[in-house]
């Protein structure tokens, strides 16, 4: 029995949906609007502010598609509503991050810098404080793509546990290895 897809999922004012007969769910909100394609046999209905997704048997396919696709619809009723953030934090001697517009500039030790153009749904900022390592913000109403934007960043340095340098989420905690030891 899954209990996820079992689950309700209740829509909030000001969010409109639509669900097409070719199985889209179109998902419009005050931060945006979102769509998913849905596999065919699984059924996606709207209530009374009440949208519910069913399966047709218990084949295991159709037990993972039915958790998977309601997982998908919250997070775009969540994200058209509140929005997701993803902050990452630049921990290293030297490590820059600027902005200009959908930019992304990004010193980390390299000897060229870094640049990134940033799709128009994700909203970036770079925060440096003296004292304190740089911050890249991340703001979207598409948990999906924030996400792959996340990791993409994260990819062109990853933490190592030695000394703890690297692009990390906000609040990570890398675990530490000791590293060389001398020899006798």
């Amino acid at each position: 029995m899954s209990r996820i897809g079992n689950a309700p999922i209740t829509v909030p004012e000001g969010v409109e949906i639509n669900v097409s007969t070719e199985n889209l769910v179109v998902v419009k909100g005050k931060l945006g609007e979102l769509e998913q394609a849905v596999h065919p046999e699984i059924k996606v209905s709207v209530n009374e502010g009440v949208i519910s997704v069913s399966r047709p048997n218990d084949d295991k396919d159709m037990r993972s598609l039915h958790g998977l696709y309601r997982a998908l619809i919250n997070n775009m009723v969540e994200g058209v509503t509140n929005g997701y953030v993803i902050e990452q934090e630049l921990i290293g001697v030297g490590y820059r991050a600027k902005t200009q517009g959908q930019r992304l500039e990004l010193s980390l030790g390299f000897s060229h810098p870094i640049i990134m153009e940033l799709p128009n749904e994700v909203k970036v900022t770079a925060v440096s404080e003296k004292g304190k390592n740089p911050l890249v913000k991340l703001e979207s109403c598409d948990k999906q793509l924030i996400g792959q934007v996340a990791g993409k960043i994260r990819s062109f340095r990853k933490p190592e546990p030695y000394k703890g340098k690297g692009i990390l989420f906000k609040g990570e905690i890398i675990r530490r290895k000791a590293g060389k030891s001398a020899a006798k």
